[in-house]
This record gives C-alpha cells, structure tokens and sequence, in this order.
C-alpha cells in the first residue's frame, strides 16, 4: 500500500498555524460565550495566532528562503542555433544543405560563477532572509504591545464605568434626601439645585466612560481579530517588569529594532562580499556543432569568453565602495537605534517608578483616609452628631478618590506594557518566522 508524502515544511508549519489559530478561536469564543472575560494572555495568544501583519512577515521570510538554493545555482545555459554562410543570391540563393559552404549549428554555452562566488551569494541569501525575519519580530512585537495595551484600557474602562455608575447611584441618592428634607423645611433649593448639577456632571462621565469602554474594546477586537470582544477578565497583571534590569548587552538581544539594526550590518556585509568577488568576472565557454552541405566535413568549434576589465576603477569598483558605504551606514544607523531604544526604556523605567510611587501613596494615605472619613461621617450621623448631608458628602469624595488613583493605574498599566512589550520572550525569538 502507498502513502502519500508529506507536504513540505513550509506548508507543514503554515498548517499547523492555521490548526493552532482556529483551536485559540474555538477556545476563545467559547469561554466568551460561557461568560468569562478575555484575559490578557488570551488576548496575546489570539493576537499572534490572527495577525495579518505577522502573517504577512511570515510570508516573507517564506518567500525569501525558498531561493536560497537559487542563490548558490551556476545560471541556465544557453541553446545556441545558427546558420552560418548562408548564399542570398544565385541558383542557390537562401537554401540550406546544398551549398558547400553553408553551415547549420548547434551549440550551448554556460556561464561560469566559481564555487567561492556561489557560497558568498547563498550567504547573502541567508542574511537577507535573517533580516526578513527580524521584519517579522518587529511586528510581532508590535502586535503583542499594541494588543497589551487595548486590553488595559479595556479593562480600565471598564472598571471606570462600575465607579461612575456607582457615584451615580450615590448622587441620586443625596439629590432625593435633598429633596425631602427641602421639603420638610430642613433644606435649601440651593442644596436640591447643587444637588442636580453634580448628578447632571456624573450622568455625564459616566456616558462618557460608556462610550470610553466601547471604543476600548472595539480596538481591541481590531488587534485580536477574534470578532466582536463584549467582555475582559477584571483581573490586571502586576506592574513588575525585568526590562530596566537587562544590561545594553542583553536588551539588544530580544529587542527587535536592535536585532533588524544588527541584521542590516550583516545584510550590508554579504553584499559587499559579493561585490568584492565580482571583481573578477565570470568566465563563458561554449560548444558548437556544425554541418556543411555536401561531402565537407563537419565540424566542432570550442571557445571561452573572458570579460576584460579594463575599466575596473569606475565599474566594479564602485559597486564594492557602494555596498561598503552600505555597511557604514547600517552601523552608525544600530548606533542611533540603540541610543534610541536605550533613552526609551530608561525614560519609561522613570515614569514607571514615578507612577508606582504615586500610586502606593494614593494607595497607602489618600485612599484609606477618605475610607476613614465615611466611617466617621456615618458613625456620626448614627450618633446624632453628624448631619446626613457629611456622611454623603465623604462617600462621594470617596468615589472621587477612587476614580482619581483608577485612572493613576490606567496611566501606569499603559507606561508598564509599552516596557515590557517592547522586548520579546526568547522561545518566540528562536522560532521567527517558523
């Protein structure tokens, strides 16, 4: 019994992304359908799987790999046909075969490219196709911090509309005791009018927290692909991150921007290499057989062309101190991109304890302060040393207070992906492009 063969591997690893893309969706929509909220992982895994972007890159470095091989190929020879001494007038004026002197041909030529030229151009092959893959990292990366950051503000918008929806509640509320106590000569239409004002300013924010946590989500439907996204997971990540830890060394390592920076000095490399071997030309030979009319012999004719490069200063040369002006280039271009990268990270490392900073405070004084202020107001109130109009007045501040430190956190959940998104996990590395 036969089997059939195996596809190629190209098509092999596509197969198997398509598979793990579709089980991700299943899996995905199914919990969405059960209720559970996209967590950020998910949304990671999602992302990755569904990116047309990363697909696209993937596509690339597919392309480019499959003519390596042609890379190190000696070029197709060539067929040639002739007729050679061919009569245009007399009896025998443009026939074949019956004159003694006319000659039919056959030959073919090739040219020669030298094993040492071959191997220069596969290995520029090769480092063209590492630089597409480092297009397909940047992507990547882009993609996983563009998706990191969608779902944070999701998340954040939603946890925003919960608090403006409860300062709602809390303000009609105190707009009602108002009411009742203007009516039991106890207030002021003031009190009801100041009342109205700041339950109007809630209604407010909070349509336009609504309107915040729907646009949230659409972009992160765009980044995930994975159709309408209606729900995320409450649960945020820590703010803890190992970039600011990594030496130069180590962050041009899984730093995308730098590895395509690197990658262009390579690329810049193997074609100057090239350059420098086409110095010496490629040699042709050729073979040709010809047959004469009548009882002439035939004959073979064996011949080698030789480019003379008598012009090599202002021809061959210049390629090379081209592409050696391309190396130059590529490297002071890793130099810019690496003060670059290295000025980003350490100015949101800054921003990033800042924020923490701040929001231990608000988290350790602020927040617990207003706490104690509703306990107070209320314990009084219950004691009948208090007025009603102070107990709602410490839990609206107490909203406030919360909805200030949840748009802090926002503020440093965004600094904190934009770090810790910029780099990639180095099993995604060492499968680019697979």
């Amino acid at each position: 019994m036969s089997f059939p063969s195996s596809p190629p591997r190209g098509r092999r690893v596509a197969l198997r992304l398509v598979a793990l893309a579709a089980f991700v969706m299943f899996a995905a929509r199914t919990a969405y359908a059960q209720g559970a909220g996209m967590t950020l992982d998910e949304a990671l895994e999602v992302a990755q799987a569904r990116s047309s972007s990363i697909e696209a890159a993937q596509a690339a470095v597919r392309g480019d790999s499959a003519v390596v091989v042609k890379a190190g190929q000696l070029p197709n020879p060539t067929l040639k046909l002739s007729v050679e001494d061919l009569p245009i007038n007399g009896p025998q004026a443009f026939t074949i075969g019956q004159d003694d002197f006319t000659m039919r041909g056959i030959g073919i030529e090739q040219e020669w490219v030298s094993p040492a030229k071959r191997r220069l151009r596969t290995a520029l092959a090769n480092r063209t196709v590492d630089q597409d893959r480092t297009t397909y990292l940047e992507k990547l990366a882009e993609v996983r911090q563009q998706t990191a950051m969608a779902w944070l503000n999701a998340v954040f918008a939603k946890k925003a509309v919960t608090l403006n929806k409860a300062l709602v509640d809390h303000l009609n509320d105190e707009l009602a005791v108002r009411q009742a106590s203007y009516r039991g000569a106890q207030g002021s239409a003031t009190d009801i009018a100041q009342a109205r004002v700041m339950l109007g300013n809630a209604r407010d924010a909070l349509i336009d927290a609504q309107q915040d946590e729907k646009a949230a989500l659409i972009d992160l439907s765009r980044w995930t692909a994975a159709g309408n996204v209606l729900e995320v997971a409450d649960q945020t990540p820590s703010l803890d991150s190992p970039v600011p830890g990594m030496s130069a060394e180590q962050i041009a390592q899984v730093q995308p921007a730098l590895i395509a920076a690197r990658s262009a000095i390579s690329v810049a490399d193997a074609a100057t290499d090239v350059a420098r071997s086409d110095r010496s030309p490629n040699w042709t030979w050729g073979l040709t057989y010809f047959k004469r009319g009548g009882n002439f012999s035939d004959y073979v004719s064996f011949g080698v062309s030789i480019p003379l490069p008598i012009n090599r200063k202002n021809l061959e040369d210049r390629d090379v101190e081209q592409k050696s002006e391309m190396g130059t280039q590529a490297r002071l271009n890793y130099e810019d991109a690496e003060r670059q990268v290295m000025a980003g990270i350490q100015t949101l490392s800054t921003k990033l304890a800042s924020g923490r900073d701040r929001l231990a405070n608000l988290q350790q004084t602020v927040l617990p302060a207003a706490d104690q202020k509703v306990q107070l107001a209320n314990a009084a109130y219950r004691a009948g040393t208090g007025s009603l109009a102070d107990a709602f007045e410490a839990r609206h501040l107490q909203l406030e207070t919360e909805l200030q430190v949840l748009n802090l956190e926002r503020q440093v959940s965004l600094v904190w992906a934009g770090l810790e998104y910029q780099v990639l996990p180095s099993e995604l590395i060492a499968t680019a492009g697979q």
